[in-house]
This record gives C-alpha cells, structure tokens and sequence, in this order.
C-alpha cells in the first residue's frame, strides 16, 4: 500500500485514522501547497465540512499525481479547519471520502483549528508532504 514504514509508538494511544510516525523511504520529496475546495476556476464549492473536504482530498490528489505521486507515497498531512467541532460531527462522512481518495493508507496526520483561511468561503484546507520512492 505504501513504500514508508508506519511506525506505532509504544506507551501512546493506538493511532486512528493517523499515523505517529512515518519513516520515508529513499526518493523525492513533494512538498504540496495548501488545497481547499477549489473547483477549476477557483471558487469554493460545497457548504458542508464533507463537501469541502471530499474537494479538496480530490485536490491533493490531482497535484500529487501531477508530480509523478500517488496516496501511498504522503508521509504527512496537516489538516486546518474552521470549526473543530464541525469537523468532529462529520467523521462519519469524512471516513469514507477519505478512504475514497487516500485508500487505508494513513500518514502522520495533524488537525489544527484555525480563524480564517485565505478564501471565506473555505472550512478546510489541506497541506501534504509525500516522497517518491526512487525505481
């Protein structure tokens, strides 16, 4: 699924939905600039912290894969948010968006409640870090 070792920290609670660490393997590392839900002209679309957040998984991906990337190559993800509760009531939903763009593969994650994002409009905005194993 992934090239990097997941590492479990003995004596921390057992990681969900995250990783506690990431050894990378040898390759190039991607450092992708913050995604929110953007569509192609560069409006925000979606209302629901789901919403966005499916958008702006795609978003990730889509600049991922322009770098020659995949899922299974980020090492880490920091996750910035309006309203940390929201995005507490909508794990249910984003469980399976994030399946649908990450797969099962789980990098060290961050969630980081913020005042405002660059756009109003944006409750979410996510910052990726991969490494592209060399052949």
């Amino acid at each position: 699924m992934t090239p990097h070792e997941v590492v479990t920290a003995p004596g921390l609670a057992a990681p969900v939905g995250f990783a506690h660490a990431v050894i990378a393997a040898p390759g190039r590392a991607v450092y992708l600039g913050g995604q929110t839900a953007q569509d192609a002209d560069g409006i925000i679309v979606g209302t629901t912290m789901a919403d966005q957040f499916d958008v702006a998984a795609g978003n990730v991906v889509a600049a991922l894969a322009a770098a020659g990337g995949s899922p299974g190559h980020l090492v880490s993800l920091v996750i910035h948010v309006t309203d940390v509760s929201a995005y507490k009531e909508a794990l249910p939903e984003l469980g399976p968006l994030w399946r649908k763009h990450f797969g099962r593969h789980y990098p060290a994650v961050a969630l980081l409640g913020v005042t405002e994002l660059f756009d109003a409009e944006a409750r979410i905005e996510l910052i990726a870090t991969a490494v592209i194993p060399h052949d």
